[in-house]
C-alpha cells in the first residue's frame, strides 16, 4: 500500500519528465496524503495535460465521495476484475506525479516510516486510475495508485509498492486507443531496486499536518 508521497521537485524538471508543453508551477509537497488534491498527467487531445485530482478513487456510480477515502490504492494484478477500477483501467489511465513515497515497517510495538526514492532524487510516475464523479456540488474528479510486489529495496519495510513507469513507457500507459488490459499487463511489475534508496524518517510523517523538508530528513544513526 501506498499511503503517502512527495513531491517537491522544480516545475521544469516535472515539465520535461512528462512532455508538457510549459513547466507547471507546483508548490513543493512533502507528505502528500489521501483526499489531498495531487499532480496528474493525462492524454488531452494531441498531447498531455497536468491536473489537480483528488486522491482516492470516486467511482462514477457512487452514492457519496466518502468510498475514495478506501480506494487510494488498487491491486493492479486484480483492478480489470474490480467493479470500482475496470473502466477506469481501459479508460483514464494517467501518471501521478511523485519524487518519494512513504512505506512503514512494523518494528516492535509501533511502525517506523521510512521514505523510498531514486537515489538522484528525479521525479518520477506512478501508475494511475482517474475517474470523474457529479455530486450534488458538482464533479469531482479522483484517481488512485496502482500497486504491485515489492523490489527488493522495498521487501524489507513493505510488501507492496506502486508502480512506477519509467519514462519509455509512459506514451504506451496513456495511449487511449488501449483498452484490453491484457495489454497493459507487461507494464504494471516492481520497477528494478539498482537506482532506489529507502532510510527511515521522522514519526512527523504520521500526520498530514506535517508537510516540510524535516518529513524526509534521514534519521540519525
Amino acid at each position: 500500500m501506498c499511503g503517502r508521497f512527495t513531491l517537491a521537485s522544480p516545475g521544469e524538471a516535472v515539465g520535461e519528465l512528462f512532455g508538457l508543453a510549459e513547466a507547471p508551477v507546483l508548490a513543493p509537497r512533502f507528505n502528500i496524503a489521501p483526499s489531498q488534491p495531487v499532480a496528474a498527467v493525462r492524454a488531452a487531445g494531441e498531447g498531455r495535460e497536468l491536473v489537480a485530482l483528488r486522491w482516492g478513487l470516486i467511482p462514477s456510480w457512487a452514492k457519496d465521495q466518502a468510498i475514495g477515502d478506501r480506494l487510494i490504492n488498487a491491486r493492479s494484478e486484480t483492478a480489470a476484475e474490480k467493479p470500482s477500477f475496470r473502466t477506469a483501467l481501459r479508460q483514464r489511465r494517467c501518471l501521478l506525479v511523485a519524487d518519494g513515497f512513504y512505506e512503514w515497517r512494523k518494528d516492535g510495538p509501533r511502525k517506523q516510516p521510512h521514505l523510498i526514492r531514486f537515489r538522484d532524487r528525479r521525479p518520477f510516475a506512478m501508475a494511475g486510475l482517474w475517474e470523474r464523479w457529479v455530486g450534488p456540488d458538482g464533479p469531482v474528479e479522483s484517481c488512485t495508485i496502482l500497486t504491485t510486489a515489492a523490489n527488493e529495496v522495498v521487501a524489507p519495510i513493505h510488501e507492496r509498492m506502486p508502480v512506477i513507469l519509467v519514462p519509455e513507457t509512459h506514451a504506451a500507459w496513456l495511449a487511449p486507443a488501449t483498452r484490453d488490459p491484457v495489454m497493459l499487463a507487461p507494464l504494471l511489475r516492481p520497477l528494478a531496486a539498482e537506482e532506489l534508496e529507502a532510510f527511515p524518517v521522522s514519526l512527523r510523517v504520521n500526520s498530514p499536518a506535517n508537510d516540510d523538508p524535516q518529513c524526509i530528513a534521514p534519521l540519525a544513526s
